[in-house]
């Protein structure tokens, strides 16, 4: 409200009048409403207007000051007789009838503390994002919204199971921030959300991805793709989509899903899609492309970059079919054709030194040295790289495997020697294992059985253990572009450990793994509401991010937990009591936080309510 002053001359003479006015919202826009007038009166000096316009609607919904305005008083009784004023007088709860109210100090309490940081920010990065007209437009009803909301949010601060969720909700102040009761919820309405969500789940991500492209500006030339496996607990009868598969959570003791995710350049997710738990890398590209164009449209021109699993001719070419270009790191073997340009690189000066410094925009790729190699190979250019952190990484994995080949050989040596196995079928099929289970270091020990001495070794050979050596920490980078240096190659090829990121972010902090769900239906909502949660993390971090602030979102989590909503309980002389639900004070580290993300400080308007002892 504010007070508005009018003039009207008549008959040569200028009539003043002050009225009280508010602002209401209309189908035409912003319009004025007349509350009341207040005559000729002089009601203050107009810079005071604003203030005492304030008090004034506070005087007019009923809400006591424990320091009484002396010029209010007047004027609330020339408001209060107007028509409209008592009409709106009735239609609130009054306050007690005197001027003035007295606090029992020493009765003061706190009460209903809950945590309200973490979801402040979720749910104003979800408005941001505009989730909720996005999820409006998949005619989703109100309260299925409302649910989705408290679904991703819980997945985003603090992940439990649909079961365990409804008290998680009831601990928060989501129910203040919402201005929702959730004290009756219950996980049944939490499990048909996952049903009436489920179909509507490319829609809404197609809807975020594009609506996410023009609020942050973000470059469409580039795709990462990269898959892992999330587990089950349980048979998973209902879902033919849980097969038993290579686990990348060595689970293979549990079915599984397999996830293909697409990131962009800056992290964002453009696309998702959940295959059969014993899929194999190179048989989803075809159908992940198909998917992405669903979501984001053809996009001719844009580099796909895809790591080793998927880096066949067959699928070369159906990334180039769909008018896309690749960059793929080949696989191990075929790194020999360059052993000997491997071998000779500290003495080659054709091989570029590159320092890497710490990137403000990709976290993930650490400092360190980097050799890089360019090599013509007909319509393709391949990239050499050797990096120094890989090299020691390399050589420690390969001792690992060393180490543990041989304690297994010599288990198997003493198997054989003791006469614990004798059957040859067997003994070639232990030494199978052994090879499938140490593939790195396998290749370069020959593995014989000698059926008549009934004897086993395992001899290295120094010659290809050397050449293992030489290629530590050495890559080989394919692909069809030639406008780009070696070097803007090889930072774009480290920009799919923004992938890696994203599956860790989804199955640590956001619980994506075990799944529980037993129906295919909901696993796949499940994993689509942790994609979901990722794009509010994404947006926090990216915002962060270009401001200076290098913090992931589970150290701003723990930041943000102790800003609260509280009840403050206040009795009073008269033997009343006023309750007001508010927000504590924001301290320092939160106010950084939300001046970053550009999010308001208040979490909640405060809420006051008059009760008495035998009413509350």
């Amino acid at each position: 409200m504010f007070i508005k002053r009018t003039t009207k001359c008549v008959k040569g003479k200028t009539y003043v009048n002050h009225l009280l006015v508010e602002s209401v919202a209309t189908p035409k826009g912003p319009r004025h409403k007349i509350v009341c007038s207040l005559g000729s009166l002089e009601p203050a000096p107009k810079d005071q207007w604003l203030t005492l316009a304030r008090k004034l609607k506070a005087t007019l919904v009923g809400q006591q000051s424990f320091f009484p305005d002396p010029q209010v008083a007047p004027l609330a009784a020339t408001i209060t007789t107007h028509p409209v004023a008592a009409t709106r007088q009735q239609a609130r709860p009054q306050a007690p009838a005197s001027e003035g109210v007295t606090v029992q100090a020493d009765q003061v309490e706190v009460e209903g503390a809950r945590e309200a940081g973490p979801v402040h920010v979720g749910h104003q990065m979800w408005q941001k994002l505009t989730l909720g007209a996005i999820l409006d437009k998949a005619e989703l009803s109100p309260r299925t919204q409302l649910l989705t909301e408290l679904m991703v949010l819980n997945r985003l601060i603090h992940p439990l199971s649909e079961h365990a969720m409804p008290d998680w909700i009831r601990r928060t102040a989501l129910g203040d921030i919402l201005q929702t009761d959730v004290s009756e919820l219950a996980d049944d309405a939490l499990y048909r959300t996952l049903d009436r969500l489920h179909p509507q789940r490319e829609m809404i991500e197609t809807k975020l991805a594009s609506h996410e492209q023009t609020l942050f500006n973000l470059e469409d030339q580039l795709y990462l793709y990269d898959l892992t496996s999330t587990y089950f607990e349980g048979q998973c009868l209902g879902n033919p989509q849980a097969q038993h598969g290579y686990s990348r959570d060595k689970r293979s003791d549990c079915k599984q899903v397999v996830i293909g995710l697409v990131l962009g350049r800056e992290g964002f997710p453009k696309a998702h899609e959940v295959f059969d738990g014993n899929r194999t890398d190179g048989t989803t590209v075809e159908e992940m492309l198909t998917a992405l164009e669903k979501r984001v449209g053809t996009n001719p021109g844009t580099t796909v970059v895809v790591d080793r699993g998927m880096a066949s001719a067959e699928n070369l070419k159906q990334i180039t079919d769909h008018q896309y270009h690749y960059l793929v790191a080949s696989r191990q073997g075929e790194r020999d054709q360059y052993l000997g340009a491997f071998e000779a690189r500290e003495a080659d000066d054709t091989w570029q030194e590159v320092v890497r410094e710490v990137s403000p925009t990709n976290p993930a790729q650490k400092k360190g040295r980097l050799w890089i190699k360019r090599c013509e190979a007909g319509e393709e250019q391949h990239i050499l790289c050797v990096s120094e952190g890989r090299i020691e990484k390399d050589r420690a994995i390969r001792e690992q495997q060393e180490h543990r080949l041989l304690a297994a050989v010599s288990k198997l040596t003493t198997r054989i020697a003791k006469g614990r196995l004798v059957n040859p079928e067997k003994i070639h099929q232990a030494i199978g294992r052994l090879q499938e289970r140490y593939p790195r270091v396998s290749r370069y020990y020959a593995m014989v059985y000698d059926a008549a001495t009934r004897t086993f070794t395992a001899q290295a050979s120094p010659e290809k253990k050397a050449k293992a050596t030489t290629l530590d920490g050495g890559y080989l980078l394919k692909t069809d572009r030639k406008d780009l240096t070696a070097e803007e190659i090889w930072h774009t090829y480290v920009l799919l450990t923004r992938v890696e990121a994203a599956f860790r972010a989804m199955k640590s902090p956001l619980m994506e793994r075990p799944i529980f769900h037993q129906l295919q239906h909901r696993v796949q909502t499940h994993i689509f509401l942790c994609v979901l949660a990722y794009h509010l993390l994404v947006a926090i971090e990216n915002l962060c991010l270009r401001r200076g602030r290098h913090t992931s979102w589970g150290t701003l989590r723990e930041q943000l937990s102790t800003h609260q909503v509280v009840t403050v309980v206040l009795p009073t002389s008269t033997g009343r009591i006023l309750r007001i639900r508010k927000g504590t004070t924001p301290e320092k580290i939160h106010q950084d936080i939300y001046r970053t993300l550009d999010i308001p400080e208040q979490i909640m308007r405060p809420v006051k309510t008059w009760t008495t002892p035998d009413s509350h």
